[in-house]
């Protein structure tokens, strides 16, 4: 091979660029849509996990931060911390409501939370009246009366303004200043009410504390120079062992935000993946179109004796060159994308993010689309290669069906292993792009089968009657027919709009449309033992109560599972969540109403035996627990190993009145608790309910239901967003690409319209011939592609998602139905421009 010929291969792939890109714009959209959505997940993740890790310690509060619930660090606990850390910031949070000093209609529940001098060890609170250093100011005591700092929400909904007072408890506190940025506000990403900061010192004067008040207790470290977090946290467990306090390090520090994030970033990854998937199949279609429309130029190639390899690298080199400018504009627009995705999931955020643009994400994603174009580019350009130049000619009779050698062969295989492997290393989630990877490849096969079984049998169908079928038929399995290419296309799309589609289907259906009709209108809590009786009566008598459940309720944690510690213990996804915490528990001596005993027996009334628990069912099986086994309680400070004496079934999408741990009398009575009790209320009644118990009972805090809901529902939402942006992505993929696969049939189609015509068909003849075909090819593909759909959208919903898996099969028909009109149209408008050529010149082209 000479020297000459990589310059004349160049010359001759730009002569023939200079024609445009006609042919090639599905192309450049297919990799640019594909590339754009890589880039923009990947920004995101990037951008939003390195804010979040290099602002771990501000949002944390410090190098370390131990959680207690109920109780504060007792004098020995607090003696040793001071001893081995070089500073400390102690945190007081719990619920309360809070209303203007003069009038109770307008009394909303807050986020209170009480800061010591030291506050923040690290970060700084931004208040409107000046930095953080007039924090300490703007909390102390003047003139007898506390101050203190609300966020901007609070101010609007109580209709304050700084300077103006508010009353807590039994006391009451004068706004100073509102709150701009509070550095450790983000670890949740469910806020139930706005922030109210006051100084630690006048907790005491509100009277919200009482025995069993639901409080959590903060301290936060800074650890010691040359320090390791894991030696230190080692130490203090050592000295405490049974001290039922949660260490955090930085690498947790706010997990929540975390969650959110990934599972948005799922959808959108799923959505760029598949883009690419597409848009692959799309570099295949418009290559096989484009070397359609250049037949003549090959063949005139090869007989003035241009070798076959030339013929390859002068359209390699315009592919690749082409899919390059896709990948540039890909890359821009996967830029925009990433800045509007960040300014969308802001609001959740506890830290600012950096903005700027992710050049290691532009290029990963630019270098997948390069690999993608190469791996679907090989194989026709290869096929290409081989048909002899009297072939090419002919070849809208006789069609392509030369096999490249194997040499082209192994190159696309190599591209393709390339691109998979460059997929899973780049990807942030490995384990789910794998899986991704898995499936695309089965969906691919699966609908190959599936165009192979079309093609079987259409030939196999007996003789019809009607002209039009019997045509359309046996149009599906002719050499050279779209049959593969559409299936393939079409299916793909369908596959993934289906999947897509289902999955927000069944994340909205967790909380909007699985809710029930009758639900508690108003929770309250931290309801004092001699309230308990008042309390009762003031709710029974107030006008548009229905019913009223009051239970004792504790906090606690569970440090083991069957003796081993829950670090150590094998824990489904679905059941990670009870041991993350603390969580809420009870004992009862009565099975609760609608109670649903799956497994053992409840203990009986006047039981006073060794502690028994009841345990929600999805909870054992998450633990891999059952009757018998044992599991190890925190409760104040003191372990309590219980064994499980029941299961239950709870729906809690019901929102249930029910705690997924349930003691056995005698275990818990003696322990400081308050109670918690659930009223369901005639709608219209809750204000006036809530304004009666705030009125007589300063310290109990009510959590109206709606209220809650509507803040899942507003993180549903945003994770519905990125759902929706994923079915976008998906359906502008799929209809590119299957554009592209009428396009590149269109050639033929001309040519047999002109058949048709010089045979004595009718326009309206033809069309109806055409429009039977893609009905076939539509219901088909549809179905293969409902069935794929499914499956996929249940394995991410009950797998990565981890949601319960809500099945919409009108949804999915409704879905496939529309994207297949769609495909109908599309087909038929390809077609449209050849039954309009005139049979003359067409003839004498030929």
């Amino acid at each position: 091979m000479t020297a000459g010929v990589w310059p004349l291969s160049v010359r001759l792939a730009l002569r023939e660029l200079r024609g445009g890109l006609a042919g090639f714009r599905v192309f450049v959209l297919a990799i640019a849509l594909g590339v754009a959505a890589i880039a923009a997940v990947d920004g995101l993740g990037r951008a939003v996990t390195g804010s979040l890790q290099s602002q771990a310690r501000a949002i944390l509060g410090g190098d370390l931060e131990l959680q207690l619930v109920q109780r504060p660090p007792s004098d020995d606990e607090a003696g040793w911390l001071r001893q081995n850390a070089r500073a400390l910031s102690r945190t007081v949070e719990m619920r309360a409501m809070a209303s203007p000093l003069d009038r109770r209609d307008g009394r909303t529940m807050v986020e209170l939370k009480t800061v010591d001098a030291a506050y923040p060890l690290v970060g700084t609170v931004e208040v409107d009246a000046g930095p953080d250093a007039a924090l300490a100011d703007a909390l102390a005591r003047r003139d007898g009366v506390w101050g203190a700092v609300a966020e901007p929400a609070l101010l609007a909904r109580l209709g304050l303004q700084a300077g103006e007072r508010v009353r807590v408890g039994e006391t009451q506190f004068e706004i100073r200043a509102a709150i701009a940025r509070e550095p450790d506000r983000g670890a949740d990403v469910v806020r139930l009410g706005p922030r109210l900061m006051i100084a630690e010192a006048a907790l005491a004067d509100t009277g919200l504390v009482q025995p069993g008040s639901l409080v959590r207790y903060a301290v936060r470290v800074l650890l010691p120079a040359g320090t390791a977090a894991e030696t230190w946290t080692e130490a203090a467990n050592s000295a405490f062992p049974q001290a039922g306090w949660r260490i955090r390090g930085a690498a947790d520090a706010s997990p929540g935000v975390e969650r959110f994030v990934g599972r948005l970033a799922l959808f959108l990854g799923f959505a760029g993946l598949a883009a690419l998937l597409i848009g692959g199949l799309g570099v295949g279609n418009a290559v096989r179109h484009y070397l359609d429309g250049k037949s003549a130029d090959i063949a005139t190639m090869k007989c003035l004796g241009a070798p076959g390899a030339l013929v390859v690298r002068v359209y390699l080199l315009q592919i690749m060159a082409i899919a390059a400018l896709g990948a540039v504009l890909g890359a821009a627009l996967g830029t925009a994308l990433q800045l509007a995705a960040l300014q969308a999931v802001a609001a959740v955020l506890p830290v600012p993010i950096t903005t700027g643009v992710d050049a290691v994400a532009l290029l990963t994603a630019a270098a997948l689309g390069l690999l993608t174009a190469a791996a679907f580019a090989l194989w026709p350009l290869g096929r290409a290669r081989e048909v002899p130049a009297a072939n090419l000619f002919r070849h809208a009779v006789a069609g392509i069906a030369a096999r490249p050698r194997l040499v082209y062969g192994l190159a696309a295989a190599a591209c393709a292993v390339a691109l998979v492997g460059a997929t899973i290393l780049f990807s942030s989630n490995r384990p789910f792009t794998a899986g991704f990877v898995a499936a695309a490849i089965a969906v691919i096969l699966i609908l190959r089968l599936a165009a192979l079984g079309v093609t079987a049998g259409c030939r196999r169908v007996p003789p019809l009657r009607s002209a039009v079928a019997r045509i359309a038929i046996g149009g599906l399995s002719r050499p050279g027919a779209p049959t593969t290419s559409v299936i393939l296309s079409l299916g793909a799309g369908l596959t993934v709009l289906v999947a897509v589609t289902l999955i927000e289907a069944s994340i909205r259906a967790q909380i909007v449309e699985r809710l029930p009709e009758r639900v508690p209108a108003i929770f309250f809590i931290d309801i004092q033992g001699e309230q308990a009786a008042p309390f009762d009566t003031l709710v029974r008598e107030a006008p548009g109560v229905g019913d009223l459940r009051r239970v004792p309720a504790l906090r606690g944690r569970i440090t083991a599972i069957g003796g081993v510690p829950v670090e150590q213990a094998a824990v489904a996804p679905e059941a990670a969540w009870a041991v993350r915490g603390d969580r809420a528990l009870t004992w009862a001596r009565a099975l609760p109403e609608d109670a649903r005993i799956t497994a053992g027996t409840w203990w009986p009334d006047d039981y006073a035996g060794p502690p028994l628990l009841s345990l929600d069912a999805g909870l054992a099986r998450g633990f891999g627990v059952g009757v018998g086994d044992t599991l190890t309680l925190n409760v104040l400070g003191r372990d309590l190993v219980v064994t499980i004496g029941s299961l239950r079934e709870i729906e809690w999408r019901a929102v249930p009145f029910d705690f997924a741990l349930i003691l056995s009398p005698g275990t818990l009575e003696g322990a400081p608790q308050t109670s918690i009790a659930a009223v369901y209320a005639a709608p219209g009644s809750e204000t006036a309910l809530e304004k009666a118990v705030g009125d007589r009972f300063d310290n109990i805090t009510a959590i109206r239901t709606r209220e809650a809901l509507e803040a899942v529902q507003r993180l549903v939402a945003q994770i519905g967003w990125g759902a929706r942006v994923a079915a976008a992505v998906t359906l502008a993929a799929g209809t590119l690409v299957l554009a592209g696969a009428v396009a590149a049939d269109r050639r033929r189609r001309r040519y047999e319209a002109v058949l048709f015509k010089v045979l004595g068909a009718s326009r309206r003849r033809i069309a109806s011939i055409y429009a039977v075909e893609y009905g076939l090819l539509g219901a088909v593909t549809a179905g293969v592609a409902t069935a794929l759909g499914t499956a996929a959208a249940w394995a991410v919903v009950t797998g990565p998602m981890d949601f319960e898996w809500a099945p919409r099969l009108d949804l999915a028909l409704a879905t496939v139905m529309a994207a297949t009109t769609l495909t109908l149209v599309i087909g038929f408008a390809g077609t449209w421009r050849a039954l309009r050529r005139k049979v003359g010149p067409e003839l004498r082209n030929e």
